[in-house]
């Protein structure tokens, strides 16, 4: 019997719960359809997780840029920023 590997979570996956969660409550009535971790940036005094979610909702189809700022030593959220794409 073969036996399945489990990949390891990635370090950006509570960052993605939480990016999909505030994406949910910003736009109640949207689904997201997709999600894509961008990357991570990482500075002095803060390190930044990036995501695109792809949302769909009665209308139209539409991305939105989710950044989650913390601070890497307390794992504190600083700042959630949205923006909003056609692409």
């Amino acid at each position: 019997m073969a036996a399945a590997q489990q990949k390891p979570i990635p370090p950006y996956a509570k960052w993605g719960t939480l990016a999909m969660k505030k994406t949910q409550e910003r736009y109640p009535h949207a689904k997201i359809i997709d999600y894509l971790h961008v990357g991570r940036v990482t500075g002095l005094q803060s390190t930044t997780e990036k995501f695109k979610l792809w949302l769909k909702d009665e209308k139209k189809e539409f991305g939105v840029f989710v950044d989650i700022e913390f601070n890497p030593a307390t794992n504190q959220v600083i700042n959630i920023t949205f923006r909003e794409t056609t692409r």
